[in-house]
């Protein structure tokens, strides 16, 4: 047991950003990783360039990486969005345009999952408008994901640094995640647990894995206090992970961490070389 027996894989767009994008699966994979997940990338647009995907395609192919997680565009992340799917209007209307997009560019790199994030609440608009538009924008997710052999994520965030964010609770991302699932008749839907987020939000860790470690779809982690590798909090991460493991999560588990003020490639010392490539 232990990290040793994890499946582990690199978040690119929060480790190695000292870098270009096109340069980051090549850093990982020189670290030892040969699996990596993604925030959208193009922050800016949820069509980029077909130019600007087939690069990406390369970066990862000529690294000997592989993409096992991508999410859907989330407006401004990094920055103060939180998603799009939920917000009326024009970022609704973008995250629709992105969904084949998206689930394209996974089928391309053999990436099989999509995190959808719910986004913020709005000042001024109902919430129960907000959750009908979420649940219709999930439907039509889950759906292009299933056509590309992936499952569709939701996660759950904290409150104290996403004060906006609805699904602040494993249970409140469950209910979306049965909901979507009630909706498509797909079962594809999943948790996407974050023991970092869910530790920040002061839930009982070992409770949640017990609960929902079957409709768990990714793991991410991170330490706690300040989100940075295994060791640098005082989470027990390696017990947590056992824990998942020990209820029948097989699954991968993202590193989503802060470096700190060193290189990226410098932040995993915790964790022995022989264990960081895929399984």
């Amino acid at each position: 047991m232990g990290y040793p027996d994890q499946r582990f894989d690199v978040n690119l767009s929060i480790l190695f950003t000292e870098l270009p994008l096109l340069e980051r699966p090549a850093a990982a994979a020189a670290a030892g990783f040969t699996a990596v997940e993604l925030w959208w990338p193009w922050i800016e647009t949820p069509t980029p360039p077909q130019a600007e995907l087939d690069a990406l395609k390369k970066a990862l192919d000529d690294a000997g990486t592989q993409l096992v997680g991508l999410n859907f565009y989330a407006g401004q992340l990094p920055g103060p969005d939180r998603g799009a799917l939920s917000v009326p209007g024009t970022e609704s209307e973008r995250f629709r345009a992105n969904i084949e997009v998206a689930a394209d560019f996974a089928a391309s790199v053999g990436c099989t999952a999509l995190n959808a994030l719910y986004g913020n609440r709005v000042e001024g608009a109902d919430p129960q408008v907000q959750d009908a538009l979420a649940l219709e924008n999930l439907v039509l997710a889950a759906r292009a994901a299933d056509r590309v052999g992936a499952i569709l994520l939701v996660e759950t965030l904290n409150k104290p640094e996403s004060p906006l964010y609805p699904l602040v609770s494993a249970p409140a991302a469950i209910e979306v995640v049965d909901k979507v699932n009630a909706a498509t008749g797909l079962g594809n839907a999943k948790f996407l647990l974050d023991l970092y987020h869910l530790s920040m939000n002061g839930e009982d860790l070992s409770q949640v894995i017990k609960a929902y470690a079957a409709k768990t779809g990714h793991v991410q982690i991170a330490d706690n206090p300040g989100r940075g590798a295994p060791g640098t909090g005082s989470l027990p991460l390696e017990q947590l992970l056992d824990e998942l493991k020990d209820a029948g999560y097989a699954g991968r588990v993202g590193l989503e961490y802060k470096p700190g003020d060193r290189p990226s490639a410098e932040s995993f010392d915790w964790l022995p070389a022989s264990a960081r490539a895929a399984r």
